[in-house]
Formats: structure tokens, C-alpha cells, sequence
């Protein structure tokens, strides 16, 4: 589960998930070294939708239809390349009502902590 944390200046509440992209992308380097000719083209593929749904959320000539079309293309290639990672299947959190629970009263917790250190009203 997620540890919810204070950030360094204790602004905000930070969710840390950098350790679950690290092993993301050990994993896609570990399938690209065992097959570089399928997970490159997987890799070139993604790159070229993505940028062709990058240019499609700024245009304005490019309409809504074609948008969610280049997102679908977009999000095809994205399951492929995750396809090729094994630790993509433990990226989601999936929580019981429980835990669902202790998340949400952890994150309460550090925002109301937050909250009641930087509104302070002056003295009368």
C-alpha cells in the first residue's frame, strides 16, 4: 500500500510510487536486452502515438473524434510495452475496504497537519 509522507518543507502530502516506475523500467531494459527487435519497435511505435496524441491535444483543428482516437492508439501501445514488463501487474494498488480506510484517514491526518501549521490567524 501506499505510505503517504509529509513532503521535505511540509507543504504538501507526497505519495511516493518512484519505486514502482524503477522497477517498471528495469523491467522494460530486461526485455529490451532479451529481445531488442520487438521492444524497440514496441518502444518506436508508443513514441510516434504519443506524439501523435501530444499534437492532437494542442491543435486546434484536430477534432474531439480524432483526439480519442490517437489516445485509444495510444494507450494500445502503452498496454503492449507493459505487456513485456512483469512488474507492471503490481503498479495498481488495489485495496480492501480497510485499507482504503487507513489511506484515507493517513492522508487526512498529514493534510490536516499541514493545514493547521500554515492558517494560523494572528492574536487579537
Amino acid at each position: 500500500m501506499i505510505a503517504p509522507q509529509l513532503t521535505v518543507d511540509g507543504q504538501a502530502v507526497r505519495l511516493p510510487v518512484g519505486s514502482r516506475a524503477a522497477a517498471l523500467l528495469d523491467d522494460l531494459a530486461l526485455s529490451y536486452a532479451a529481445d531488442p527487435d520487438t521492444v524497440g519497435a514496441l518502444l518506436a511505435a508508443h513514441a510516434a502515438r504519443v506524439l501523435r496524441l501530444d499534437f492532437a491535444e494542442v491543435s486546434d483543428d484536430v477534432p474531439d473524434h480524432v483526439r480519442a482516437m490517437r489516445a485509444a492508439e495510444a494507450d494500445g501501445t502503452r498496454e503492449a510495452l507493459l505487456d513485456e514488463c512483469p512488474s507492471a501487474d503490481r503498479l495498481d494498488d488495489v485495496l480492501t475496504p480497510d485499507d482504503a480506510i487507513t489511506l484515507g484517514t493517513r492522508l487526512t491526518k498529514l493534510a490536516a497537519h499541514i493545514r493547521h501549521r500554515t492558517t494560523r490567524s494572528p492574536r487579537p
